[in-house]
Order: C-alpha cells, then sequence, then structure tokens
C-alpha cells in the first residue's frame, strides 16, 4: 500500500493511519488513493469488523495540502469528484462500524473526515477549525455542511464556519460534536476498546440503526415507524437476533 497511509489489522480491528506527519497528515491524491484502497480492502475482508482512522504524529487531518492540488478549477473538480468526495462517502456507507481516534488538529477537509465515522474519540489537546471561509475563500466541504448542523444545530455551524475560531476538543464534546475526549496518551487506545466492542456485534445490525438514524433527519414519524417495523421484520431471521435472545435468557436464568 502506499506510504501516505498504513494499513494493519489486530484481533478483527483494521486501524487506517494518515502518514503524513510533517504535513499534519494534509490530504493529498496519493494519501486518498491509499485511504480508499484500505477501506476497500477493510469492507471486503470478513475478518475485519470494524475499523479505526488516525494520524501518525501530532494531527489527526489539517485538510487538504494546498500545494499538493493542481490549483484550477478543473483540478480540484476532478480531485473531489473522482478521490476526496468518494472517500467521505465510502467511511459513511462502510459496512462496518467506523471509530476515528483524533490525536491532534483537525482542520478543513479533516473535520469532514473525523465525523464521517460512527464514533469520534479526541485526545484533550486536539481541536477543530474550519479555514474554508474566513482563510480560503472557500466552503466547508467533505461533508462538513452535512454533518456538522446535524451534530450541533444552526447557529453553533454558522458561527464555526464563518469565524473559523478553533474549537478545543473539550467544547468539542460538550456541544455533541464528537463522542468523547481523553488524555493524549489514550486517544488511540480508548479508540481500539470501544473499536473491540463494536467488533462483538453485528455489523448488519449497526448499519441498520446508521441507516435509521439518518433517515430520520428528512422523515416523518410514521414513514419512520415503517421503516423501523420492516427493518425488524429483517432482522428478526438472523443470526444475531437468536444468539442476543438465547444470552439474554441465559443472564435471566443465572
Amino acid at each position: 500500500m502506499n506510504e501516505a497511509a498504513t494499513y494493519a489489522i489486530e484481533d478483527g480491528i483494521a486501524t487506517l493511519t494518515l502518514n503524513r506527519p510533517e504535513r499534519l497528515n494534509a490530504f493529498n491524491n496519493d494519501l486518498v488513493s491509499a485511504a480508499l484502497a484500505a477501506l476497500e480492502r477493510a469492507a471486503a475482508d470478513p475478518a475485519v469488523k470494524a475499523l479505526i482512522i488516525t494520524g501518525e504524529g501530532r494531527g489527526f487531518c489539517a485538510g487538504a495540502d494546498l500545494a499538493g492540488i493542481v490549483p484550477s478549477a478543473e483540478g480540484i473538480n476532478a480531485a473531489m469528484r473522482d478521490l476526496y468526495n468518494p472517500l467521505i462517502l465510502a467511511i459513511d456507507r462502510f459496512p462496518k462500524p467506523t471509530v476515528s481516534a483524533i490525536n491532534g488538529v483537525a482542520a478543513g477537509a479533516g473535520v469532514g473526515l473525523a465525523l464521517a465515522t460512527d464514533i469520534q474519540v479526541a485526545a484533550r489537546s486536539a481541536s477543530f477549525v474550519l479555514t474554508f471561509g474566513p482563510q480560503l475563500g472557500l466552503v466547508p466541504d467533505l461533508g462538513v455542511t452535512w454533518f456538522l448542523p446535524r451534530a450541533i444545530g444552526r447557529a453553533r455551524s454558522r458561527a464555526l464556519a464563518l469565524l473559523g475560531d478553533k474549537l478545543p476538543a473539550d467544547k468539542a464534546c460538550e456541544w455533541g460534536l464528537i463522542w468523547q475526549v481523553v488524555d493524549d496518551a489514550e486517544c488511540l487506545a480508548t479508540a481500539r476498546m470501544i473499536a473491540g466492542r463494536l467488533a462483538k456485534g453485528s455489523a448488519e445490525t449497526f448499519f441498520e440503526i446508521r441507516r435509521l438514524l439518518d433517515a430520520a433527519e428528512t422523515r416523518e414519524l410514521d414513514a419512520q415507524l415503517d421503516d423501523e417495523r420492516e427493518t425488524q421484520i429483517g432482522l428478526i431471521t438472523r443470526p444475531a437476533f437468536a444468539a442476543g435472545v438465547a444470552n439474554f435468557l441465559g443472564k435471566r436464568t443465572s
């Protein structure tokens, strides 16, 4: 695999590590291509039960490396269409649970990368900053405008995007942007612990939970209830439900 990203599997957990620490793991085409290849590999591997995304060194992802992008509308269009947007969709549609271990700054597109995962664990020194509008004259991308208001609401999203202020990890957690903040030395270990818990569950069920929660954003209650019912009917015949019932009943009688 391209050294711009590394990939390893241990105990059923795949770890995708952005590996451009000298650039705070800023995106370039090589890194995104490597990440896409790793996601495809992990999705197809039955030994992988959960996925962690993290960064090497002191940064999670500093957004796009402007030195590595063709400075033209055509070049940016092609990179976003063929690489960057497919990366976010691949994470959002990944068939197994995903966890981000945000070990340092997440800036610009790095915020979208973090928020695309199911569960976010951040180091206490980590921060989030949207550099697009205030510094670059661009709109947030890589799904930031989709994920952000759903997580923290209209007022906070607009202020972060328009002002470009740095949001510390503790405040991000308080606002509901991420799940958990831990001491820096515990970030990856905590993400691994969470991924290990997820790996013991049914990936199919977790995928349906994610799908239903996202669908609820734009649905009426009756449509959501119908979808819940139909999904339950499909899942109730699966081995995970039978195993869960047997385990539950076993605990009650022990």
